[in-house]
């Protein structure tokens, strides 16, 4: 910035968010390929990973809404074969940069003291279960818990894991095993010295306090400008450590203190923080989109009430199973309910809505547009609106 800005009005602060969130960005014209996919992470820092399958797996649409279509697999192979990301639990289930990995280390450590009962029965009743399992994982990887000679037997539907996978999922929690690869989804393990980078390994690990400050300035970066409870949110870190960190990073000047109208905490930016001109970006958001998954951020910062109503019962639901908010332009003006029809080769929208005030007819052309590329990219061949919402009539005459 030209002049240090000790107060920014509330757009201001949202032009900030979307220009450090990659909005600002012209999406490519031709081919994307692996520096367009480091762009975007350098600038997102994560892609959250979640099992839902409605449209495609939730780490690919970040990337759409930034870059436009592009080939999937093609981020697979930049995310595991070039060993530019690894997995593990940065904001949630995430893929991170691999120089990520030192700073997550102090969480790593943390996981050793385990909080999930059967983690805590297993290592108590069995221990040496769990060692033969880190063995067998050193001889065998990758490997998925269910090849395991002896996985257990699964106790319910759902999070009734067999104990091999309790086990995995612990030595993954505490870095004694790395996610090599997925195959449809299914995590097969091995032994961190065979899926990350020598150099990455080598690095020593930095202490809880040089680990709590490098995550508070990746956040910063993300966020552009952010309060405590924003900064701590996009890690998953504790308030008590995340204002801690930001007391220090104040104190050295990596950080600056803010005020901005109509926000009730004191906010912070770092010093190269830049303030577009205008709000930028025409997307549609998928609800672990970096840009909205603190809902309440996304409230106070656009005015936008935004819940996902996925696990809410079908006669509850008021928007729809998995809605998309709408961004045009730099502002969130509508939502959508999506879902790929894969074997009809339709891109399904179940109901359309615009908020209060927005402009009907340009929203759903912006719309439809944006579900014309979204079906070429997951490889369907019709979008069909249904009447249901304020929205669709606009986006059904512009399809």
């Amino acid at each position: 910035m030209s002049r240090r800005r000790t107060r920014f009005t509330n757009d201001q602060a949202v032009r900030v968010f979307l220009g450090a969130q990659g909005f600002g960005d012209r999406r490519p014209s031709g081919r994307v390929d692996a520096r367009h996919f480091a762009r975007v992470v350098r600038r997102l820092r994560l892609l959250q990973i979640d099992s839902v399958n409605v449209l495609t797996r939730a780490h690919y649409l970040p990337v759409f809404a930034r870059l436009g279509p592009y080939p999937r697999e093609a981020l697979d192979r930049w995310i595991y074969q070039g060993r530019h990301m690894f997995e593990y639990w940065c904001h949630e289930q995430s893929y991170a940069p691999v120089a990520f990995h030192p700073m997550m280390r102090s969480r790593m450590r943390d996981k050793h003291d385990p909080r999930w009962k059967r983690v805590r029965e297993l290592l108590e009743h069995e221990p040496e279960y769990v060692k033969s399992v880190l063995e067998e994982v050193g001889d065998r990887g990758p490997i998925p818990a269910r090849l395991l000679s002896d996985p257990g037997e699964k106790t319910g539907p759902w999070w009734g894991y067999g104990k091999g996978k309790v086990a995995l999922a612990w030595l993954f929690a505490t870095g004694q095993v790395a996610v090599a690869h997925r195959v449809n989804f299914e995590r097969w393990y091995d032994r961190p010295e065979r899926v990350l980078p020598a150099e990455v390994l080598e690095t020593p690990d930095p202490s809880s306090g040089e680990s709590a400050r490098r995550m508070v300035l990746e956040a910063a970066g993300a966020l552009g400008i952010g309060t405590v409870p924003d900064l701590a949110d996009y890690f998953r870190m504790r308030i008590t450590p995340t204002a801690r960190a930001v007391e220090q990073l104040v104190t050295r000047a990596d950080l600056r203190e803010v005020a901005v109208t109509g926000w009730a905490r004191p906010a912070y930016v770092r010093e190269d923080v830049v303030l577009p001109r205008a709000r930028r970006g025409t997307a549609l958001l998928c609800p672990f989109d970096p840009l909205v998954w603190d809902r309440e951020r996304t409230e106070r910062m656009f005015g936008f009430r935004y819940r996902i109503e996925i696990y809410t019962p079908r006669s509850k639901r008021v928007y729809g199973y998995y809605v998309l908010p709408l961004l045009i332009d730099g502002h969130l003006v509508g939502r959508v309910d999506a879902k790929a029809d894969r074997k009809a080769g339709v891109l399904r929208i179940p109901a359309a809505f615009a908020e209060p005030g927005a402009d009907l007819p340009a929203a759903g052309a912006a719309l439809a547009g944006e579900l014309r590329e979204m079906a070429t990219w997951l490889g369907l061949s019709a979008v069909e609106v249904a009447p249901s919402g304020n929205l669709a009539g606009a986006t059904r005459a512009a399809l």
